[in-house]
């Protein structure tokens, strides 16, 4: 689940991202008793969902016949950090996969990612970090390693010796032709970001004002790669986590 809005006095217009048809929108009409097959709490952003529907091809609103969950997620719905990070994912998502479609390894990666940050207690603070920059690999613009690699070869490794181009998504010995790139200094947020994952990323220690920046960047990032990509009502909540 993405988005969803009310409709009327009776219906519900939900957009969900699905493992064998990508990015679709569904109408639905609202539940009147507890007893309904389609229950209203199923409709949350970030629930998981088995659903039966009718697809049908140039239909903008489909039909779903019966959800259920396909993981309960009670820690992410309980725990105020969890929840500011869940939420803000997940409008990000629903902007960065407005035109996806089928893409079964992104699907994946999205469900297991949810429920890894549903059943850690502690040491999440980078999820979102992490879970952005991997899921450009999905959309096509993870950052290229190879010309940073034969960069820092000549330049003798040096750690904060590489621009990034955030346009052409590489690192380079010279600063591009336009604004959109980082500073070396900058570039190796980049560089350190990419060595993360769920597993390791509580061994790098960021303050606040660190996160923030990261993150800033990273949507930056998008912004110049996904057209039209908006301010997020859920980002100022998720920048006062963690001190």
């Amino acid at each position: 689940m993405l988005h969803s809005v009310k409709y009327g006095e009776q219906k519900l217009i939900v957009d969900m991202f699905t493992r064998r048809e990508g990015r679709l929108s569904f109408a639905l009409q609202l539940p009147r008793t507890s007893q309904a097959r389609l229950k209203k709490q199923y409709f949350q952003p970030l629930t998981l969902l088995n659903i039966e529907a009718d697809i049908r091809q140039q239909v903008q609103l489909q039909k779903i016949s019966e959800a259920s969950l396909l993981t309960p997620l009670p820690s992410l719905l309980s725990d105020p950090s969890k929840l500011a990070i869940g939420l803000f994912v997940c409008e990000f998502m629903y902007y960065a996969l407005r035109d996806e479609q089928c893409n079964e390894p992104l699907f994946d990666y999205v469900r297991t990612s949810i429920e890894w940050l549903d059943g850690r207690e502690h040491d999440f603070a980078n999820f979102h970090l992490v879970f952005l920059m991997h899921l450009s690999r999905f959309l096509g613009f993870y950052p290229n390693l190879e010309l940073r690699n034969k960069g820092m070869s000549e330049l003798q490794s040096r750690e904060y010796s590489m621009y990034f181009d955030l346009r052409a998504a590489c690192f380079c010995a010279q600063p591009p032709l336009h604004r959109d790139f980082l500073m070396p200094q900058e570039a190796g947020r980049i560089h350190l970001l990419m060595r993360m994952d769920y597993a390791t990323m509580h061994l790098f220690r960021m303050s606040r004002n660190d996160r923030n920046r990261i993150l800033d960047i990273l949507i930056q990032y998008y912004r110049l790669h996904i057209p039209q990509f908006p301010e997020l009502r859920s980002l100022p909540v998720l920048q006062e986590l963690f001190q």
